[in-house]
């Protein structure tokens, strides 16, 4: 039988922007670090656009994931300009956009694979 309570580090990955765009989370990225990185094997990138709203996506992660194991380390969520939140296979950072275009973290990691969103999870096109 398989448990129910278990994620691997893909299937976390995605619960992780899935339970980020449920926020609204813009510019959602999961990118496939693994081959590149001993660090962890995906992150996951998302932004709000003002530090309440990194702060709910962030929490609503940690809470939404809860159930699978509790988050290694949380940094950055009194101020919710970015929060890292570790997983140890999986790390998610919620920026505030312009925190994220100052890191760019997206160019640093563009020569990993990026992972599909299920459809079904994605709102943004949805809404216009």
């Amino acid at each position: 039988m398989v448990d129910k309570n278990v994620l691997n580090s893909r299937e976390r990955a995605i619960q992780c922007a899935a339970l980020a765009l449920d926020k609204k989370a813009l510019d959602v990225r999961i990118y496939e670090i693994s081959r590149h990185s001993s660090i962890a094997d995906y992150l996951v990138l998302a932004n709000g656009r003002s530090d309440k709203q990194t702060q709910a996506i962030a929490d609503s992660v940690r809470q939404g994931l809860k159930k699978f194991g509790k988050a290694l380390d949380i940094e950055g969520m009194q101020e919710g300009r970015w929060v890292i939140i570790d997983y140890g296979d999986v790390i998610v950072h919620v920026f505030q956009e312009e925190v994220r275009r100052h890191y760019n973290l997206d160019e640093m990691w563009n020569n990993c694979p990026l992972v599909e969103i299920p459809e079904q999870y994605l709102w943004e096109d949805k809404e216009k």
